[in-house]
């Protein structure tokens, strides 16, 4: 009984949108869907922090693999993926610093990014997408040349649109499965617009940003290839709330409208951040009040006022807890649990994607793992995976379901349903075989289509079940709830 009940739990949740999609993220299909649409699709995410954008020149690495460890993460593998996928997780952010053993990285120079790093990213990303979940890629940190953007902004755009050229070349022809990210939080310039003073030319602060990303869009289009219609995702100035929600931020133009914004969120930084009181900032060892709460709502509803409620998607790229725990003063690993998921919830709620930040701490030197353990591949605690799962879309149990696909479809709208009307929208050459079936597993109804075709399902009784749909060769996957 417990049993089915988590099925129909899985089921329910999955629910969400009674469009059938279909197709398969390893595909190299662009899909006829949004980018609110596909945002929603993505899901919980999570990043694969502190590992490909490690950087630093006490490094002196001569391989990928000397960066990808530099920080503390072990060497990534496909296993460590899967348990990303397994855990309910839906989209992996991947920060990247292109600067790594790039040639030709000085005034003048070439800027060409390392084979063997292109590579090893394009592994982990086609691992991702293997598990029908998404990726994200970016430039993340990268050594901190994007500060003379306010002394050299024509050899810092030349580096820009370089790095942007190759890795466009190199994605080109993966599906929309994967998102590219214009870059990080380092989108300000202090020495042009102070923003804690207010002091500066602000104008010229955002000006700057607004360039970069336009810039961003109009490299990847021109890229050819599935990036003419990729999603891609636009940082915000400084990727904070305020700061982006700010009038002198502006979103590029893009003949293609599909582009998505981003920001970070670590409030309280004096709980997320900070060990021990600071200059500018107290430490907090709780959260979780009536007062926390309503603060959360009010900086997420800005971003769903000013951007989702005008058809800007939304990604928080980050958000999480990256302090210390059993400081005595507060800070057990259930409070770090509860924090996070609250803070999921007020995101995902709001139709916006959550991606949480996590990094590979180590117990051997007294650091206490609060999230994804990718040595074990587990996670520290598992409410938190019971709490992300009820909050987002449980596949696992779908796929475990007896006779179900084990690819779930989220992809070109193949398959409508209106009312208890099924209406297959394929090409004239397709055959398309579908298969509603119970909670059991049990075929309720079966229907063959040579391109489009409606059929009814009047006599099939109200309640969930699952559409399945097999299409060359590919099987894929929806839950929907007749009335």
């Amino acid at each position: 009984m417990l049993k089915n009940q988590s099925i129909i739990t899985a089921v329910m949740t999955a629910a969400l949108c009674v469009g059938f999609m279909f197709s398969n993220a390893n595909s190299a299909d662009m899909r006829n869907i949004s980018t609110m649409e596909l945002v929603k699709d993505m899901g919980l995410g999570i990043n694969l922090g502190n590992t490909f954008e490690s950087w630093g020149d006490w490094i002196n690495g001569a391989t990928v693999n000397d960066y990808e460890t530099a920080w503390g993460s072990p060497a990534i593998t496909k296993a460590m993926i899967d348990g990303y996928a397994s855990a309910g997780f839906k989209t992996v952010r991947i920060p990247v610093a292109w600067s790594n053993l790039m040639t030709g990285n000085n005034t003048g120079g070439t800027y060409t990014i390392s084979a063997a790093l292109l590579n090893r990213v394009e592994e982990v990303v086609n691992w991702v997408l293997a598990d029908n979940m998404y990726a994200i890629v970016n430039i993340h940190h990268d050594g901190g040349w994007w500060e003379k953007f306010s002394t050299d902004s024509a050899e810092c755009m030349k580096k820009y649109t370089r790095i942007w050229t190759q890795i466009s070349e190199k994605f080109k022809n993966h599906s929309d499965y994967l998102m590219l990210e214009s870059l990080n939080e380092e989108g300000k310039w202090q020495d042009v617009w102070n923003m804690w003073s207010n002091s500066g030319d602000k104008a010229r602060a955002y000006g700057i940003l607004n360039a970069i990303n336009q810039n961003f869009v109009n490299i990847v289009r021109a890229s050819g290839g599935n990036n003419a219609d990729r999603h891609l995702l636009i940082a915000g100035y400084d990727t904070n709330i305020g700061y982006t929600s700010d009038p002198a931020f502006k979103m590029p133009a893009d003949s293609k409208n599909r582009c998505a914004v981003s920001v970070h969120y670590y409030d309280p930084f004096g709980f997320t951040h900070i060990n021990g009181d600071g200059e500018w900032t107290a430490f907090i060892g709780t959260w979780g009040t009536q007062s926390d709460i309503n603060s959360l709502n009010t900086e997420i509803n800005k971003m769903k006022t000013n951007f989702v409620d005008k058809g800007i998607p939304v990604i928080i790229g980050e958000y999480g807890f990256a302090a210390r725990l059993n400081e005595g003063r507060g800070r057990t690993l259930s409070q770090v649990t509860n924090y996070t998921l609250k803070v999921a919830e007020a995101i995902y709620s709001r139709n916006m994607c959550p991606v949480l930040w996590d990094i590979q701490l180590n117990p051997d030197n007294g650091e206490v793992i609060y999230y994804y353990n990718r040595k074990t591949i587990s996670f520290a605690d598992p409410q938190l995976v019971a709490g992300m799962k009820t909050l987002g879309s449980n596949t696992s149990a779908i796929r475990g379901m007896p006779g179900i696909s084990k690819s779930v479809a989220r992809s070109m709208p193949i398959v409508t349903i209106t009312g208890k009307t099924l209406t297959v929208n394929a090409p004239s050459e397709s055959t398309v075989r579908i298969r509603v079936v119970d909670l059991t597993g049990r075929t309720i109804a079966a229907f063959k289509s040579t391109g489009g075709a409606s059929f009814s399902l009047r006599k099939i009784p109200a309640g969930a079940y699952l559409v399945e749909a097999v299409r060359d060769g590919h099987k894929a996957m929806s839950a929907i709830t007749l009335r």
